[in-house]
């Protein structure tokens, strides 16, 4: 349905966060449509943090005085790096950004022996948060989907996080796998509570284009007996006290991902790294304007001290807007406010109130308490939910 004729409010800065990208990994997934390259030669540390720093320096001006929210360093794999060359890069931009006192700054990490070394150092650099990629326990499952960990260093890796004085730590399960059944989904999850770590991301695996499973489709579970396996996974980490607050992340209290709610709020993020994105809001000129990197890491290298490092940029349109903002904030189990939406749009609720009501009415969308939620059935068919707002 088209969108009213434009009435625009004013628009403000949101929340800001950084999001740090770093390209390589050890061998690439037949699953991932990331952008990530496998290390083929020396990992090229200093020349990658001096880089970004470079290109860093190109954006201060749009972001000079906004404090930084939180860090989210991601790839590839991150936990490739040593110690001493994120503690270079966390340095430098505390220098030249500010951290706000609550600042959560979340590493990738991998299960590997040789990542879990170092993971003392990362916390005493100030990394507060890990993600540890386990994906899944099951031994048959860990060769399918390409990982290069073991079932015992998955299990090793969350309790030397925790004795490194890591409190807050995701863990990255992946379920609807090749011939998965559902004891075999919830025994990944069974074990994974069993580790206790204070967040789980849940993803259903699907085949995405230009990777190796898109070329090689392996056999996954029927769609049927994916939804009873998510229903099952779900309702154990419910009873174990986790609670779902966006379409595939579960925390326990007080420790959902503060970088993540940024994303699906409509919050402002400066990508950094090759292939990095960004989202940042021009109150001066009443703009929202997203921009890309060039992806190839030898590329970045070669061109951050110029603006060539930049692939593509674009302004938000009011459509533009309107569906980012839903495509985002519908994840979320709490949905959005009408001040939400002004203030991150700059658009008034008239613009999506036709959309909205015929949302409601299709038992897709439910206004609770002042928020505008997705139901059950929105949640599910959350697509057609979004197809409403396109």
């Amino acid at each position: 349905m088209p969108a009213p004729a434009n009435k625009l409010l004013q628009l403000q800065a949101p929340p800001l966060a950084l999001y740090v990208h770093f390209p390589w990994c050890v061998r690439k997934c037949p699953y991932c449509d990331f952008n990530s390259h496998e290390l083929k030669q020396e990992l090229p540390e200093q020349a990658y943090v001096q880089a970004l720093l470079a290109e860093l320096e190109q954006h201060l001006p749009s972001i000079w005085g906004r404090p930084i929210r939180s860090i989210f360093m991601g790839g590839g794999t991150p936990s490739l790096f040593s110690a001493s060359a994120l503690d270079e890069l966390l340095s430098q931009l505390r220098a030249r950004l500010g951290f706000a006192s609550t600042i959560e700054i979340t590493l990738e990490a991998n299960p590997g022996t040789f990542e879990q070394e170092k993971f003392r150092a990362y916390r005493e650099i100030g990394i507060n948060r890990l993600s540890i990629g386990i994906q899944s326990f099951a031994p048959a499952q860990l060769t399918k989907l390409g990982r290069i960990h073991d079932r015992d260093q998955a299990i090793a890796a969350v309790a030397t996080a925790q004795q490194a004085g890591f409190d807050n730590i995701n863990l990255d399960l992946m379920y609807a796998l090749p011939g998965q059944s559902i004891a075999e989904a919830l025994a990944d999850i069974d074990l994974a509570i069993q580790l206790g770590p204070t967040h789980l991301s849940h993803y259903q695996l699907t085949i995405e284009p230009n990777t190796v499973f898109a070329q090689q489709p392996p056999t996954l579970p029927p769609d049927d007996s994916v939804v009873d396996m998510e229903l099952a996974c779900r309702a154990h980490l419910a009873d174990a006290g986790y609670t779902q607050y966006e379409i595939s992340a579960f925390a326990h209290s007080a420790r959902q991902c503060a970088h993540n709610r940024n994303y699906w709020q409509f919050g402002d993020y400066l990508g950094l790294g090759a292939g990095a994105h960004s989202k940042l809001t021009y109150v001066a000129q009443q703009q929202i304007t997203r921009h890309w990197n060039c992806k190839h890491p030898r590329d970045y290298l070669q061109q951050a001290n110029t603006q060539q490092i930049m692939a593509g940029q674009r302004t938000l349109t009011t459509q533009d807007r309107i569906v980012e903002f839903m495509m985002n904030s519908l994840r979320l189990h709490e949905g959005f406010t009408a001040a939400l939406f002004g203030e991150r749009t700059g658009l008034e609720m008239a613009q999506v109130q036709p959309q909205l009501d015929m949302a409601m009415a299709r038992g897709l969308l439910e206004l609770r308490e002042d928020h505008f939620r997705p139901t059950e059935p929105g949640r599910r068919f959350l697509n057609d939910l979004l197809g409403i707002f396109v």
